[in-house]
């Protein structure tokens, strides 16, 4: 498989504090990858670098290259805008709309333009509802408030709305950290799935959950990657006694 991101020597500032320190990993195309490591060593942080969410942050700033299909993000011109359509977040909490399931879900191909008219719409309205496993579950409602889904549906419209703008890779921060089992057995099976057509990353601070669900895992301390391999390699033979010390519970 061919290389959907390539990082290297990124390190990364919240001001004069340093975040990340030479960070170089790549990430092939179609394959889930998750990061692990205890709480502050910089998962979140790198995960943010992929579509530049960190800029919204003041005093911030990154050194290093970070390349997407080959074109560096950070670069001077880059359309911070088509990157985040093209790199899409899921975040720790779901966040919908204060609107119907339906306009949720409608809002991103609204205001990029990606529809032709309105049956077009609600052909990707629904698509996006299918690809995230929601669609038999909330067809009769579209149009009621989002808010009168349960937590687990609506992390999987949050994942939705991210992929109904058609994006490439999608970046996953902690999304079943606030579900019950039931409802993070969906999430994880969907993100199997979803690979079929996309670039996953996903930030898990569950282990079982990162051996489930990704085929690399890459294993972060202190804002340092300390090791990246295949997933089944990682918690069975991890190359590195750090690596093996968090994962046997030793630490963290």
């Amino acid at each position: 498989m061919q290389n959907k991101i390539s990082v290297s020597n990124l390190d990364f500032f919240y001001g004069k504090a340093q975040a990340l320190f030479g960070i170089s990993l790549e990430i092939s195309e179609r394959e889930v990858m998750a990061f692990i490591g205890p709480s502050g060593c910089g998962k979140s942080t790198f995960l943010r670098t992929l579509n530049r969410m960190n800029d919204t942050i003041p005093d911030t700033r990154a050194a290093g290259k970070v390349l997407i299909d080959g074109t560096d993000i950070y670069a001077s011109g880059i359309d911070v805008v088509s990157l985040r359509r093209k790199v899409g977040m899921v975040f720790q909490k779901s966040n919908p709309f204060p609107k119907s399931i339906f306009e949720n879900v409608a809002y991103g191909i609204r205001i990029n333009s990606l529809h032709k008219n309105k049956t077009d719409l609600s052909e990707r309205v629904e698509k996006a509802l299918r690809d995230s496993a929601l669609w038999e579950e909330v067809k009769d409602r579209l149009h009621t408030s989002a808010f009168g889904l349960s937590g687990g549906q609506q992390q999987r419209l949050c994942i939705a709305r991210a992929l109904a703008v058609q994006p490439e890779v999608v970046l996953m921060d902690e999304p079943a950290s606030a579900l019950d089992p039931s409802a993070t057995q969906k999430i994880e099976e969907l993100i199997v799935e979803l690979k079929q057509n996309y670039t996953i990353i996903i930030v898990t601070h569950n282990m079982q959950q990162a051996a489930r669900v990704s085929d690399k895992t890459a294993f972060f301390m202190l804002g340092k990657l300390i090791e990246v391999n295949a997933t089944q390699k990682m918690f069975t033979n991890p190359n590195e006694t750090l690596t093996e010390d968090y994962i046997t519970g030793r630490f963290g």
